[in-house]
Formats: structure tokens, C-alpha cells, sequence
């Protein structure tokens, strides 16, 4: 912090085992990587290179390397994992990893249609070698699980061997975890987080209506994916009530009372 003020919430450096931020890169070049650490880089734990994207992106390994250099995990999309594994190629994505020296992987099923049981052996195999996180929940928004597989799915990624179970939304906030117009699904939300550990869940909410609804619901600390790169400070403030729809969350009843709007 720059400076400080009394009655905000107390913030842990990396690692972070709790109030996680994982940021999507949709292509960032490598100066723009460069930039985003310089004046986000503590605040950053994992970095998605979402979806496919990394197929396309210049300077592919140098931009790995300076963001593992500035202590942020990156992995591929999940996407990815699903077209190599929809291809049969295990094996060649498993390489990829090692090509690239990533030590974090994501596991997901949101694109086609997998065996939960085939996708546990997968995590569990990966789970020796990498860090795994596994996504829960499709990406079409036709689709909708019911919270018994939510939590069910979720349950046995963990003990596969997931670090952590992401809860799908997509980039854009409108699936999975949330309504078609990305307002929360509270009920399914609710459910989820009585379950299973709060800080083994990382809720995708690239919106910040949706980052602000989590934090009043589950306070600062929580673990929060899919933001979009210049969010990322954005976003610290909401977790700080340093932001209007935050303002009052962590403040003493008193002065709640005594200045409240409402």
C-alpha cells in the first residue's frame, strides 16, 4: 500500500492461499504482460492465456517466463485442454506443458461432452506432475447442471487431486454460475459454497457488479477469476470498500449508522 487508512481489510501478499485473483489474457503482447506487472503484478496470482490464444501469440514463451519471473502461475485456457483431448491427444498436450515449462494446468469439459470419470483420471494423473485446476460447468448457456452435480462434480476434483474447482461464467458473465442477463444464480452459488471449502472454489465474475456481489457476500477474501487486465486494481479497491459499491462493507457500525445514504 502506498499509504494507509484505518478499517480496511487486511490483505496477505503472494502466495495467496485466499482472496486469489485470476486474470484472463486474451493475447497481451509482451510489453503490455510487461506493463500489467509493473503496476498490477502483486495483485495477480494466476494468469489464464484464455482459451485458445496461445496458439497465436507472439513471443509466446518469453511472455510465460516474465510472468512466472514476476511470481504469477499462468496456464492455458481450458478450451485448449479440450480440443487436444477431443483430437486424442493427450500425450501432445502433456508436452505442451513441458514445451513451455508450465507447472499449472486447467482441466475443464465446458466445450464438449466428457466422462466425469475419464475427466478425474485426467486430473489425477496431471496432479503429479502440475498444479490442477479443474473448471465445473458448461459454457453453454442451454445447458444447465443441476447443484447436486455442481457439488458433486466439484467434490471429486478435489479429491482427483484439483487444487482448485473453478465455477464456470465464461469472459463474458452469462452462464454457469450465473443468469443469461450475468445477474448471480444465488440459490446455486449458496449451495456451492456450503459444500465445498471456500478457498477451494474460484468463482469466474469478469463483471464488476458480479466481483462486487461476491465480496458483500463472502467478504474480501474471495477468490475471484476471468477479470479483465486493467480490472485488476479495480478490483482491489472493491475488496478494500474503497469503491462506491463497496464503501461501507468493512467500515465500524458506528460510522455506518451515521453516514449511510440509505
Amino acid at each position: 500500500m502506498n499509504y494507509s487508512l484505518p478499517f480496511l481489510p487486511k490483505r496477505g501478499s503472494k502466495p495467496r492461499d485466499k482472496g486469489i485473483a485470476m486474470v484472463m489474457d486474451k493475447g497481451l503482447s509482451y510489453r503490455e504482460a510487461d506493463n500489467l506487472i509493473a503496476s498490477a503484478g502483486h495483485l495477480i496470482d494466476y494468469i489464464k492465456l484464455g482459451f485458445g490464444t496461445s496458439i497465436a501469440t507472439n513471443g509466446l514463451r518469453d511472455k510465460i517466463a516474465l510472468y512466472h519471473e514476476a511470481g504469477i502461475r499462468v496456464y492455458l485456457g481450458g478450451t485448449l485442454f479440450e480440443a487436444f483431448i477431443i483430437r486424442d491427444m493427450y500425450d501432445d498436450f502433456v508436452n505442451l506443458l513441458n514445451k513451455y515449462d508450465l507447472q499449472t494446468v486447467e482441466v475443464s469439459d465446458g466445450s464438449m461432452k466428457l466422462d466425469h470419470n475419464k475427466k478425474c483420471a485426467y486430473i489425477n494423473d496431471l496432479a503429479a506432475r502440475f498444479e490442477v485446476l479443474s473448471e465445473v460447468g458448461a459454457k453453454d448457456s442451454e445447458v444447465e447442471l443441476k447443484k447436486e452435480v455442481w457439488i458433486d462434480e466439484m467434490t471429486k476434483e478435489l479429491e482427483a487431486g484439483s487444487q482448485l474447482v473453478i465455477a464456470e461464467a465464461r469472459e463474458s458473465g452469462t452462464v454457469g454460475i450465473y443468469t443469461k442477463d450475468g445477474s448471480a444464480n444465488t440459490e446455486l452459488i449458496e449451495d456451492i459454497h456450503q459444500q465445498i471449502p471456500e478457498n477451494k472454489i474460484l468463482w469466474e465474475a469478469p463483471v464488476k457488479e458480479q466481483q462486487a456481489w461476491f465480496i458483500k457476500h463472502f467478504g474480501a477474501h474471495v477468490n475471484l477469476g476471468n477479470i479483465a487486465p486493467h480490472e485488476v486494481i479495480a478490483l482491489e479497491t472493491l475488496r478494500l470498500g474503497l469503491r462506491g459499491d463497496t464503501f461501507f462493507e468493512f467500515l465500524p457500525p458506528e460510522l455506518k449508522k451515521q453516514y449511510d445514504l440509505r
